[in-house]
């Protein structure tokens, strides 16, 4: 009788992971409509709708993949808009840290203050702290880190990137994503692009994380402008900017 109930439970096992599988295949991305759902949201802020247009959230969250219950950590988060995403993403399960320098860019902290304010920001707080050191006493175990759009800032801040990329890689768990996005600069140009032009070259941002243990997993191509010639700085550039989005993983 115990076979029989085990092949009777194995053959729906199939059967259901058959129709999983299908099913997957048939509508893309598990949490696709569930994102769309979530940027939407009613209560978003005027300013992050209009941030939209050029961010493409959707874009952002599929790639990355956030999901109710992780712990997020969310680096240079300026304002806020990307962790409260994340903290939408996550849930009232899930607990997001918005870092920030704090030294430097006040008004961007106190924006995030006022931010926090928001019902959609309950699991989310901002994380006072230096890039190099950025995970706040007793938080380990990360499920992601989102890096978006400031990695080139590190390059002309006083900031230890070996150590900081060193430290995010230990307070992921085994399994854990990295998720940098960022302006793109030329091939071969060097760091010094990051405070001249506000870009990096996407290789440096490979080279120095894998440096630090971790492996490229995924590249997006969905923020990619190829008209852009990447020779002027990225707040003034002429046409739409070409940006890049790199996810990493923490080796299991």
């Amino acid at each position: 009788m115990r076979t029989v109930g085990r092949g009777r439970f194995a053959g729906f096992w199939f059967m259901g992971l058959t129709a999983f599988v299908v099913a997957l295949f048939v509508t893309g991305p598990v949490h696709a409509q569930d994102y769309r759902t979530l940027v939407a949201a009613p209560d978003r802020s005027a300013a992050d709708l209009e941030n939209d247009k050029r961010r493409d959230p959707i874009g952002m969250l599929n790639f990355v993949q956030p999901r109710a219950g992780m712990k997020i950590l969310d680096m240079g988060a300026g304002a806020g808009y990307s962790t409260e995403l994340m903290a939408r993403a996550a849930g009232p399960t899930g607990m997001v840290y918005g870092q920030n320098p704090p030294d430097q860019f006040e008004r961007a902290r106190q924006a995030f203050d006022e931010r926090a304010k928001s019902p959609a920001m309950k699991n989310a707080v901002q994380d006072v702290r230096p890039f190099d050191d950025p995970v706040p006493p007793g938080v380990r175990d990360l499920d992601m880190v989102t890096y978006l759009f400031f990695y080139h800032d590190t390059t002309y801040l006083p900031v230890d990137r070996a150590l900081m990329n060193k430290r995010l890689y230990d307070a992921l768990k085994p399994g854990g994503i990295l998720a940098i996005a960022d302006y793109s600069a030329r091939p071969g140009d060097d760091v010094s692009s990051g405070k001249s032009l506000h870009r990096i070259d996407e290789t440096i941002v490979k080279r120095e994380v894998e440096a630090a243990g971790f492996k490229l997993v995924a590249e997006g191509d969905f923020l990619r402008h190829p008209e852009d010639k990447r020779d002027t700085p990225s707040s003034r550039a002429p046409m739409p900017v070409d940006e890049f989005i790199l996810k990493f993983e923490k080796p299991r």
